[in-house]
């Protein structure tokens, strides 16, 4: 889905409706070794080996084709790197169970708009309870912005390279460099401006409960 390039709020609207719950159901054994599996974002065939078995065998585990045998289950669950009875049990909602992504340098999903250049950062994470996110500074001028940007949640930012101008709703502009940061309510108007000679690139981790 293409993110509207004058709604840069599209950001945190789509991260929000990815990640709702949905309503549980009966344990599928099969489905949940799937969830797994693509938490780690592995292939069939990279889950299948460290599992140390075939990959039709995982494929029929998958599709509830096969009852697997317990050392089927015990080998799963160390190629998973999860102990056994967390293959029965689905993760309950506000706990992780050692999850984690790493985001290479140039593998974020990149969003351009009108103002920022966004790389989304742990995309293959589902349920996140924050967006993290590198954004190049386009904009110049407060005249660039259809208004303030306002969503939900907290915001944290942090610049990683160039001089920028933070502006928000109820505060006076503030100039920060490399290195300086602000935390704040996103609910308040903000926008943030370039005035180095180079687009400047922060950080921005915004909060999605």
């Amino acid at each position: 889905m293409a993110i509207d390039p004058k709604d840069n709020t599209a950001l945190i609207r789509l991260a929000r409706e990815s990640g709702e719950d949905v309503q549980a159901e009966p344990l599928d054994l099969g489905l949940r070794v799937r969830e797994l599996r693509k938490e780690k974002d592995w292939t069939l065939e990279q889950a299948a080996r460290k599992a140390g078995l075939a990959r039709s065998t995982l494929s029929k585990i998958e599709n509830g084709q096969m009852s697997p045998t317990y050392d089927a289950l015990k080998k799963l669950a160390v190629g998973l790197e999860i102990s056994v009875p967390q293959l029965f049990t689905p993760p309950q909602q506000g706990q992780v169970n050692g999850r984690m992504s790493v985001t290479r340098v140039g593998e974020g999903k990149r969003q351009a708009t009108v103002t920022y250049e966004h790389d989304l950062l742990a995309e293959t994470l589902t349920r996140k309870k924050m967006l993290p996110y590198r954004a190049t500074v386009r904009a110049r001028r407060m005249e660039e912005f259809e208004g303030w940007v306002r969503h939900d949640g907290e915001e944290f930012l942090y610049v990683l390279t160039g001089v920028v101008r933070l502006y928000t709703e109820f505060y006076e502009p503030i100039e920060m460099k490399r290195g300086d940061s602000a935390y704040y309510d996103a609910t308040m108007g903000h926008n943030v401006v370039s005035v180095s000679s180079e687009d400047a690139t922060i950080l921005w981790v915004t909060s999605l409960s």
